[in-house]
This record gives C-alpha cells, structure tokens and sequence, in this order.
C-alpha cells in the first residue's frame, strides 16, 4: 500500500507535464493555422495575379494597370486601368473617415474620461448594436433614406447612385470600432497621470486632450487604422448605394466603383475561368491587399515613434 501511494505522484506529474504539452502543440497549431492561411491567401492572390501581369506584360500594356483612367476588363474592348477604381475606394472611404474618425474619437473621450456608470451602460450597448447590424441593412439605408434626404435637402442634381450616401453610412458603420478600441486604449491610461495632471490644476478635458490622448496615441491610432481597413474593405454599402461605374470623379454626389464592388459584380460565375477578366479580380484584390498593407505599416511606423517619444 505505501509503494502503490508513494507511486502516484511521479505519476501526476508525467500527466501533468503530458497534458501541458499537448496544450502548447494546440495552441502553437492554432496559431500556424492563422499564419498558413495568410500565406495561402497570399499566394493565391500573387500566382493568379502574375499571369493577369504577364499578359500585359507581353502585350506592352503593363502600364495601363497603373496610369489608365478606364476600367473594362468584361467588355469586347477591354481597358485595365485600375485608377477610376483606387480613386472610388479612396474617396468613398475618405468620406467614412471624415465622420467615423471625429465622432469615434469623442465617443471614446466622453466614454473613459467623463461618463459616470450609468452612462457608459446605456452607450456602449447601443455601439455594440451599430456594429453588428447587417452592412447589406446599411447599404438599403443609404439608398433608400440618405440618398433621398440629401437630394431634397442639400443636393438635388445627386445621383440615385452616389459616394456620398454611401460613404456617410459608412463612417456611422465604424464610428463604434473607432470608438471601443480608442476607448480601451485611454482606459489602459495609468490613473497616476490623471492625477498629476489633477494635481497642477488641469481640467477633466485639459487632462482628457493633453495627458491621456498623447499616453494612449498608439492605440488610438491603431483604432484608426482599423476603421479605414473596415472603410476600405467594405462591399455591400458602397455595392447597393454607390453603383458599380469605375468613373474617376472627385464629386461625391456621382456614382463610383471600389474595388471590393468590382469583384462583387464580376464574381457572379458569368466568366469562364482562367480568362483575362476573370483574373482581374485577382490583381484587383492584390492592389486592395497592397493598400491595406501600407496602412499598417505606416500606422506601426508611426505607432513605435510615438511610444518612443512617450516612454
């Protein structure tokens, strides 16, 4: 009886360590699952891509793709420019950002520093309820509701279909991801400096605008970047309310196609695979990949020279 008890905890702890082991090699598999299906992603849209590149390529229209002002790769006489779809992403989410980021960043500012519990129970709820509403109910919202009220109001030559509209609806859409991750970046603020700043006589917005947005300028900015790659990748607001012309226009009350729309209308099966069209969806996807890319890069950038300034 005493071999049998003094043998058990050697046995514990073989089961124990076993059992740690196993956890690590899930959690280390989980983790490559997320990294190999990036690097899948990647790769499909690189290698689909290269053969769309080197058919411009033997054809000497590799230009085309970046200085053309006509997108028409499904017609007879195709033109691959890609340049009236950047310029319909980019001002589209231009617009978004022009709403989302102002009123995000006051909603986190009144959420961390100035509302009391009460307050903080009833917004947050409503945020949470802004973003998880269908994009395709935002989009009918767009052209069924804004689009008219900014035609009889404000615009009365504005398109049915618009970047406007669609770019209003847009930025309401992620003012609450600005919103919560700038909130939680000024909650994560050390209370310490909330009270030095208390103690030199500062007020509640003095301390708000000048102590803790600059201590919490990493994640703010991380909020933001998270708003224009949700302003960027958005499909179904900018399909339904903004149309699908590739136009190059700087007038927010015309039509115009992103990116993401373009792959939208020419993803419906109607183009035999392989060809030259169908492959445009993927060097257009590659171009958004692109764009997203350097808007992490430059907010890592910028995030690692402010943290460098405030540590």
């Amino acid at each position: 009886m005493a071999a049998a008890s003094a043998a058990k905890p050697p046995r514990r702890r073989v089961t124990h360590k076993l059992s740690e082991r196993i956890i690590e090699w899930l959690l280390f598999l989980a983790a490559a699952s997320s990294v190999a299906v990036t690097v899948g992603i990647v790769y499909v849209l690189v290698f689909e891509s290269y053969v769309f590149f080197e058919y411009l390529w033997k054809e000497g229209r590799l230009t085309e793709f970046f200085t053309h002002t006509r997108w028409t790769p499904a017609f007879d006489d195709a033109e691959y420019g890609i340049l009236p779809l950047l310029n319909g992403t980019i001002l589209i989410a231009g617009i978004a950002l022009l709403i989302a980021v102002p009123f995000g960043l006051t909603t986190a500012i009144y959420i961390s520093e100035f509302a009391g519990p009460r307050a903080r129970e009833v917004i947050k709820p409503i945020m949470e309820i802004l973003s998880d509403v269908p994009t395709v109910v935002y989009g009918y919202f767009a052209f069924l509701f804004v689009t008219p009220l900014l035609k009889a109001t404000l615009f009365p030559d504005i398109s049915a279909f618009n970047a406007l509209s669609a770019g209003l609806v847009m930025g309401i859409m992620i003012i609450p991801y600005v919103a919560s991750v700038s909130e939680d970046a000024m909650r994560a603020v050390p209370m310490s400096l909330r009270e030095g700043s208390f103690a030199m006589g500062a007020t509640r917005l003095e301390t708000a605008i000048r102590v803790v947005f600059p201590a919490a300028i990493s994640g703010v900015l991380a909020a933001f970047i998270l708003g224009i790659s949700r302003a960027v990748g958005e499909t179904m607001i900018v399909k339904i309310a903004a149309g699908s012309q590739p136009v190059m226009t700087l007038d927010p009350t015309e039509s115009a196609a992103t990116i993401t729309a373009f792959i939208v209308a020419i993803s419906h099966g109607d183009l035999p695979y392989g060809s030259l069209a169908y492959l445009s969806i993927y060097a257009a996807g590659l171009t958004l990949f692109v764009m997203t890319l350097s808007f992490n890069l430059i907010a890592f950038f910028i995030r690692k020279r402010y943290r460098e300034i405030y540590e």
